[in-house]
């Protein structure tokens, strides 16, 4: 991959052979401190890097990061991203729009539900309200019919609206591509405005959610908890130009493979550079039961995701109250 396995995908150090001793006492030192079965059966190990269709690998000792300098953090970083790259080649956002204001009304009707619920909401929102003049000017009992199945609807239906007449209003009905200007939209701060900075205006930024949140404390990047820390703390280990992409790889891990409650350690293709190998299901086959989305054969987030998507062999959402 170009530069060497740092971090955790280190050898352990080699161990200085001891003095001789006699087969007797040996003998006698093994009787003494008998090594149980169960122990033997529970030691972890992890595996090889895994192939882009996550495959059963053989066994492999990860060596935690203890002690790491900040240059060998920075290659395993980079090394996981790489990896991360080539098993999810056509990774993207998981909402879908057609426009910056769709994206933006999107990401925030996400907070506290999926992707999924969303996209499958958001196309009665959208044909009735295209544009942030008609949103800003809605109904909100009717905004708050549609968006129900969101959850918080009446919370998020002020959001909406707010966030178009703030649109409209602030910018001549054009969402803007700045930072300091996003941020100042009703609704909007860092962590939105940089999924709408960086996939719909093509400009680089660093998405903090919960995935990235709690995959980046695992991988030990950071032992920060607050996002705008944690931002800058990951920002400083990759060139800018990688860090939309950087989001997307880390978020679809989180989502597919590096579960909050049970990771499925034994079919992740970073486990040879993860410090927290071992928290999760670690036996291959029941690992690959925990895989989500198109690695469990389920359908994504995206009712219209993007053809490179559909030519790995994933498969689109289902609209709202299909199946």
């Amino acid at each position: 991959m170009g530069e060497q396995n740092s971090g955790g995908g280190k050898k352990p150090a080699k161990v200085t052979e001891a003095v001789p001793v006699k087969k007797a006492a040996a003998k006698k030192a093994v009787k003494k401190s008998p090594v149980k079965k169960a122990a033997v059966k529970k030691a972890v190990v992890a595996p090889k890097k895994a192939t882009a269709a996550v495959q059963a690998p053989a066994a492999k000792t990860v060596a935690p990061p203890k002690g790491e300098s900040h240059t060998a953090l920075v290659r395993r970083a980079r090394r996981i991203n790489r990896e991360l790259a080539e098993v999810y080649p056509y990774a993207h956002p998981e909402l879908d729009f057609e426009n910056p204001f769709q994206l933006i009304v999107a990401t925030v009707l996400s907070a506290q539900t999926t992707d999924l619920r969303v996209n499958q909401t958001t196309p009665a929102l959208f044909a009735k309200y295209p544009t942030p003049e008609d949103l800003a000017a809605a109904n909100p009992e009717e905004v708050e019919e549609i968006l129900r199945p969101t959850g918080f609807f009446r919370a998020k239906t002020k959001s909406v609206i707010g966030l178009s007449k703030g649109i409209v209003e602030q910018f001549g009905g054009e969402v803007p591509g700045r930072l300091e200007d996003l941020v100042k939209l009703p609704g909007v701060g860092r962590k939105t405005a940089f999924v709408v900075l960086g996939n719909a205006f093509g400009r680089p930024g660093i998405t903090v959610d919960t995935h990235f949140q709690r995959l980046v404390r695992r991988w030990q990047w950071t032992a920060e908890t607050d996002p705008d820390k944690i931002e800058a703390a990951v920002g400083a280990l990759f060139p800018k130009s990688d860090w939309t992409d950087l989001s997307h790889h880390v978020i679809w891990h989180g989502r597919r493979i590096c579960h909050a409650r049970k990771p499925a350690c034994g079919a992740c293709p970073i486990a040879p550079l993860c410090p927290a190998y071992g928290e999760g299901e670690t036996d291959p086959e029941k690992a690959k039961k925990l895989l989500k989305y198109e690695k469990g054969g389920f359908p994504g987030q995206r009712l219209n995701p993007p053809q490179s998507y559909l030519d790995a062999g994933g498969k689109p959402a289902p609209p709202l109250g299909a199946g």
